[in-house]
């Protein structure tokens, strides 16, 4: 007979935290979220840690290059999804660690043959009103000149004006050479009263941008995410089918750390992962691995030699595993259950494992919840798909803007490694995610500085300072259906509300 848990599985949703004494210095000032991601040995310090407990999802429509540079400038990392070739995953890996701040890699780029009316275009789709000029119209081409608003008037000049004729040529550009400090690049923007200052190589080929206007975002990003390079750090995705070529080529493009991407860890298939890219690169290479429900699942992870364990299965806002499949746990019951193995694997062998929640977060407030559940870090897809930052388009659906966001077992990303079971099938039979739109929400830096916001008082009411003391000190309750109706603003009429409906 199966075994049957006659405890049901609980989600985010049937708990609250009990407050605790707040004391006079346990203000957000003082609370800290930094936080271990890769394991380390009692005693020591981890060998990666991020400055906030955010994770973006390894997904199609959350985390390209421009998610983990914006991510990781805020502190947090993204794990840049594997569901597309190798070449084209190292290129983004490669284009996050070749980032500096401040220093931007042109993105808005027209040839000296082409027109006012491309000009025009470009600066409609982008939104940017500096255009490169450069010989081949690639962003590390040779440098030819700048083109702004003030070069031209639409007024007075006919569409088809070649950009040669009214473009500020390279010779009456300032520039600076590759070498500058961002400080040195900054003060001649100062001196010569310059919006941008191009800054070129050897051979006049166009390397990056600095903006006037990107001095002040620098000095707004104190928790941003180094190496020891000062490079910004940032993981990637991989799956069981290709890892051999793929995590060689990840590394070679600077990779921090990888993670196996799969609906369903516990599986001889990530076991054999994990043993080889430990072997591989003599642990020197570090790899997440799950996702995982239970303290069996957990402890066949780490004793393949896992750094981190991601957790959930099916609780993903757009996943339908548990609807096609009948397989999962609620979010909460899994990340109570793989903490209390992580504590128990610490006690017995002096190795800290962190644990990563993946899903099941619809409110902020659930954010906090699975951190004092005993999760290190928490890793988000719907919650930063509605940025800028998210590759998924912006669109106007029904008098409101939306983005894209659509799962990795959906038709649309079509990731069947993702839910590999091995065999010689390479295809997906069924979909386990579905394609959808979310309502967009902005700026990631607008919107995480209120989460975290959120997340720190919460601390303070449980009157601690820090993520290892809400794991030890955090009381938390069960919720009945009508204590989560209280919870809510009711037996009022809200202003918001239409009195004539």
């Amino acid at each position: 007979m199966a075994f049957i848990y006659n405890e049901p599985s609980r989600t985010f949703n049937e708990y609250l935290l009990i407050p605790n004494l707040t004391t006079k210095d346990c203000i957000p000032e003082n609370v800290s979220l930094k936080t271990p991601i890769v394991k380390y040995k009692k005693g020591q310090k981890s060998p990666l840690e991020i400055n906030l407990p955010f994770a973006s999802a390894i997904m199609q429509a959350v985390s390209d290059s421009n998610m983990a540079i914006a991510l990781a400038r805020s502190g947090g990392i993204s794990f840049i999804y594997g569901s597309q070739s190798i070449e084209k995953q190292a290129e983004m890996v490669r284009k996050v660690k070749k980032y500096k701040a401040g220093f931007v890699a042109s993105d808005s780029n027209l040839k000296p043959d082409d027109t006012l009316k491309k000009v025009l275009e470009l600066k409609q789709k982008t939104g940017h009103s500096t255009i490169v000029i450069t010989e081949d119209g690639s962003p590390n081409g040779r440098l030819i000149g700048l083109v702004t608003s003030r070069d031209y008037r639409v007024s007075r000049m006919p569409m088809d004006t070649k950009i040669k004729e009214f473009m500020t040529p390279f010779s009456s550009l300032i520039y600076s050479k590759e070498g500058i400090s961002l400080k040195e690049a900054n003060d001649m923007i100062w001196e010569h009263k310059l919006n941008v200052l191009p800054i070129i190589d050897n051979n006049q080929n166009l390397m990056y941008m600095v903006f006037r206007k990107d001095y002040d975002s620098h000095k707004e990003n104190p928790n941003e995410l180094l190496d020891k390079n000062k490079r910004l750090i940032t993981g990637a995705g991989i799956n069981s089918r290709d890892y051999k070529e793929r995590v060689p080529a990840l590394v070679d493009a600077g990779v921090d750390i990888v993670c196996i991407d799969s609906s369903d860890g516990y599986s001889e298939w990530q076991g054999e992962t994990i043993k080889y890219v430990k072997h591989e690169f003599n642990d020197t290479v570090k790899v997440g691995a799950g996702n995982v429900v239970d303290k069996e699942g957990f402890l066949y992870l780490v004793e393949a030699g896992a750094d981190f364990i991601k957790v959930g299965i099916g609780g993903g806002s757009i996943c339908i595993t548990r609807e096609q499949k009948g397989i999962g746990r609620g979010q909460a019951t899994s990340v109570i259950e793989v903490a209390k193995a992580r504590d128990e694997y610490y006690e017995k062998t002096g190795i800290y494992v962190p644990i990563c929640s993946d899903g099941g977060i619809v409110h902020d407030y659930h954010m906090t919840l699975a951190l004092a559940m005993g999760a290190n870090f928490i890793m988000l897809g719907r919650y930063f798909s509605r940025f800028d930052e998210s590759p998924g388009r912006k669109l106007k659906v029904g008098g409101n803007f939306v983005k894209e966001y659509w799962g990795e077992g959906s038709n649309r990303a079509r990731n069947w490694q993702r839910y590999d079971h091995g065999g010689e099938s390479t295809k997906m039979e069924f979909e386990e995610g579905v394609d959808s739109y979310v309502p967009y929400a902005g700026k990631l830096k607008d919107n995480l500085d209120i989460t975290v916001s959120k997340i720190k008082s919460t601390m303070c009411n449980c009157g601690v300072k820090n993520i290892e003391e809400l794991h030890k000190k955090s009381r938390l309750t069960l919720v009945s259906a009508t204590s989560i109706i209280e919870g809510g603003a009711h037996d009022v009429i809200t202003k918001e509300s239409d009195f004539s409906s």
